[in-house]
């Protein structure tokens, strides 16, 4: 008879306690296989969250350790929300996040319909139009820096062959406000994939016997698409929203390599405003509280968010 691994560890345990795992129920297993991760989880993620907390009522400065920390109170919410700075620094990112949202679920949904359509190379064509997100952020700015280039840049010839606009005229990354329409540019090229894949997951999830139904009923395409499809695919649609709302307003890496938060504060997106605050001007208290307010930010629309998308799965 062969001797298993798991005999060998079952006769090296020590006798009392090979007794004690015995008598362990079942419940009682389950919560000494949970307790090392419950342990991680607390040191990695809560209790960064509750000294993060702390210190957002303080002064504190992270290059001067050694001077003495204040208890400071609210004012660094005070002085966060009462800011025109920040302010506009919130506009411009939910400028980012509406525009990239929305042009990312209306391309999406749409290659995800038409890929859906079997025909001659639908499964090449998906692996062209996913790779784009298999791309790192960084490989991704670099790329587009040098496509936004006015003399040498292939984007600005595009835009001069399609509308008779001299290439050298304009750049997209530097004044004259397009700068964050490049970076909305870049962001739906990048993550339009990730959403069709999401749409294409739902519309093949739909059973074909429905539609089947509906030309048995003389319902038209038009009728079809309006009252099976959308109704359908409207939680995966959600579900997409969801995860590109949350990702794209802490935007960082992209915006960062493609504009630097420029020209000027014009693409000066709240995640790297966040960062100069913390490691450029080392007001870590303050760095803190302006960390807090955009995590209360995001945990409490995401939360609105997933109620109205169980409502909507519940129907």
């Amino acid at each position: 008879m062969t001797v298993t691994p798991i005999d060998r560890m079952a006769r090296a345990t020590p006798p009392k306690l090979a007794r004690r795992v015995r008598g362990l129920s079942d419940r009682a297993i389950a919560w000494l296989f949970v307790t090392p991760t419950l342990f991680l989880l607390l040191a990695i993620n809560i209790f960064p969250l509750i000294w993060t907390v702390r210190l957002s009522f303080t002064n504190y400065a992270a290059n001067r350790p050694a001077r003495e920390v204040e208890w400071v109170g609210l004012r660094n919410y005070e002085r966060i929300l009462t800011s025109e700075g920040i302010w506009s620094n919130m506009q411009t990112t939910a400028h980012f996040l509406i525009w990239t949202i929305t042009l990312q679920v209306l391309l999406g949904f749409t290659l995800a319909w038409l890929i859906n359509r079997k025909f001659k190379g639908n499964d090449l064509l998906t692996t062209l139009i996913v790779l784009p997100m298999m791309l790192s952020p960084a490989v991704v700015g670099n790329f587009w820096t040098f496509l936004y280039q006015p003399q040498i840049g292939l984007f600005n010839y595009v835009v001069e062959l399609v509308t008779g606009t001299p290439a050298s005229s304009f750049s997209m990354l530097g004044p004259g406000g397009l700068a964050k329409w490049s970076i909305i540019i870049v962001d739906t090229w990048m993550w339009t994939p990730f959403v069709m894949l999401i749409c294409l997951a739902g519309l093949r999830s739909i059973p074909d016997y429905i539609y089947e139904a509906a030309e048995v009923d003389r319902a038209s395409k038009w009728r079809q698409f309006w009252t099976l499809t959308v109704p359908m695919v409207l939680p995966f649609l959600m579900l997409a929203v969801l995860f590109r709302g949350i990702e794209n307003f802490k935007m960082f890496d992209m915006v960062v390599l493609l504009t630097g938060g420029g020209p000027g504060n014009e693409t000066l997106l709240a995640s790297i405003d966040l960062k100069r605050e913390a490691f450029e001007k080392w007001r870590t208290g303050y760095s803190s509280a302006y960390a807090i307010i955009l995590f209360v930010t995001v945990f409490g629309l995401a939360s609105i968010y997933v109620k109205a998308l169980n409502k909507v799965k519940e129907r």
